[in-house]
């Protein structure tokens, strides 16, 4: 049952979940799905999605905002946008649990699952950890950061997370409180994408994340773990360039492990999870 519907940003809502159970056993990083069906306001459009692809639409995941030694479960999910010429399908779950989800509202999900996890010995494997992240990938991280500030007392954490503007900036409050609450285990840097002129600390930077600020940020980059969630080229980014001839642009995640090899950190140190 829905708890708390709580509005991060215009497209992104944070639903505080009570399940009846006090023993939830999932890690941080891990996500849940939901399987559209279950809406009958979506009925006649999961179906016409499924006459059009010709195939059962398959359930949704959505990671988990919260950390296992909450009180609570949460999932944070973000509105996906229908854009001619760039998305193939229009979104058919993201806007009605962003846009028409309420407190008392009764949800079916399966979880928990994903490879995107800290290992089990990660204090004897590192001291720092370096969170890239883009738009709704923080949710994962967020998680992981709780995780981590509580439960493993000689991480410290690098937190960098791309938007294209301040407003867009998912868990920006909560980020801040962990750093006033942990300085010397937790540093947060924002970039922004569409934005020349920060005017919001010193620690949000204009552009996207580049090999100089990671430089700047890590100091040991063969040392470091680093956990990168984003946004990826998808199949239809794939196949719309190989129509046009043509080679599909990088994205975040892309740009992101390109960025921290030529910062230094080995392939072997990097976590990734990406959606698009």
């Amino acid at each position: 049952m829905v708890a708390e519907v709580i509005v991060e940003t215009p497209d992104t809502t944070t639903l505080v979940l009570f399940t009846g159970n006090d023993r939830l056993d999932y890690q941080p990083g891990h996500f849940l799905t939901i399987d559209p069906h279950q809406f009958e306001a979506l009925g006649r459009f999961t179906a016409f999605l499924e006459d059009l692809k010709g195939k059962r639409e398959p359930p949704r995941a959505y990671s988990l905002a919260s950390a296992p030694h909450e009180k609570y479960l949460a999932i944070t999910v973000k509105e996906e946008r229908y854009a001619s010429r760039v998305t193939k399908y229009p979104p058919l779950l993201s806007p009605l649990l962003v846009k028409r989800t309420t407190r008392g509202m009764r949800l079916v999900m399966t979880g928990f699952t994903g490879p995107y996890t800290l290992p089990p010995d990660v204090e004897s494997k590192t001291d720092h950890l370096v969170h890239l992240c883009a738009g709704s990938g923080a949710v994962p991280n967020f998680s992981i950061l709780k995780h981590g500030l509580a439960s493993c007392p000689r991480l410290r954490h690098t937190f960098i997370c791309s938007n294209k503007t301040w407003e867009d900036v998912i868990f920006r409050e909560e980020l801040t409180a962990l750093e006033r609450r942990h300085p010397e285990r937790l540093r947060v840097v924002h970039t922004l994408t569409r934005e020349t002129q920060p005017v919001h600390g010193t620690d949000v930077r204009s552009g996207r994340i580049s090999a100089a600020l990671l430089r700047e940020l890590v100091p040991d980059p063969s040392a470091c773990l680093a956990f990168v969630c984003g946004p990826a080229i998808s199949g239809f980014d794939r196949a719309a360039a190989r129509d046009a001839g043509s080679e599909p642009t990088p994205r975040f995640m892309e740009s992101a492990l390109q960025t921290l090899r030529d910062a230094g950190v080995p392939a072997d140190r990097i976590k990734r999870e990406s959606y698009g």
